[in-house]
């Protein structure tokens, strides 16, 4: 008998952070109105899915997603440190326009070689790459046969998805980043082998729900 494990990873909803442009890796900030909206779709979307365990970061915006996707299961939230975002050491809390302003030489790698991001007292990139896979594959290893949901943040999810896609992290930066509450869906065989199912799906957001990332620097959002 083959048991497939199945692993659903949910970027957080939009929180202030956000649309202030800030650096909130390992900050903590309120969810926006638009956030709690689109956790009313996020929640309606999973209504119908059944689920064996819930994982969260331990941050604000990723563990009221994990509370909006547990409504009808209603599982014990699994807090785990390891589900957490990227510290940005000296630039945590500071908005991209002043990080650019005061570290210059940060704004080429992050938009063209995020691979190479080290902002001084922060946890290089690719840490957080080194981090995603071995995370998520813990979590498989622990829940086989079974699904699970995952609540986390939009770097880890970008290093995620460039690790199960067999690529090093020279290549991150083909990989694109997720919308707030999207869903990507992985799948793992008896071996443990992984197969990305779908990426991305913010398909359950009206388009006024569902701003979209530009370039950081002239974005709209930030990605954290």
């Amino acid at each position: 008998m083959i048991l497939l494990t199945e692993i659903y990873i949910v970027r957080h909803c939009q929180a202030t952070g956000n649309v202030h442009h800030i650096f909130q890796g390992s900050t903590d900030s309120e969810i926006t109105p638009c956030g709690a909206k689109q956790l009313e779709f996020l929640a309606a979307r999973f209504a119908p899915i059944h689920f064996d365990a819930i994982y969260s970061s331990p941050r604000l915006r990723a563990r009221l997603t994990a509370e909006a996707i547990n409504r009808t299961m209603q599982l014990p939230i699994q807090i785990d440190d390891d589900l957490r975002e990227i510290y940005g050491g000296c630039i945590e809390g500071m908005t991209f326009p002043d990080i650019f302003k005061h570290y210059p030489d940060l704004e080429n790698i992050w938009n063209e070689e995020p691979h190479r991001f080290a902002p001084e007292g922060g946890e290089p990139m690719w840490e957080v790459f080194d981090r995603a896979g071995r995370t998520i594959q813990r979590i498989a290893n622990e829940n086989k046969g079974k699904t699970v949901v995952v609540a986390t943040h939009g770097g880890f999810i970008r290093n995620l998805m460039c690790y199960y896609s067999g690529y090093p992290i020279e290549r991150l930066n083909e990989i694109p980043w997720s919308d707030n509450t999207a869903v990507s869906l992985l799948r793992f065989d008896d071996n443990m082998h992984c197969k990305i199912v779908f990426q991305n799906d913010s398909s359950h957001l009206p388009d006024e729900y569902n701003p979209k990332r530009g370039r950081i620097g002239a974005a709209k959002e930030d990605p954290k």
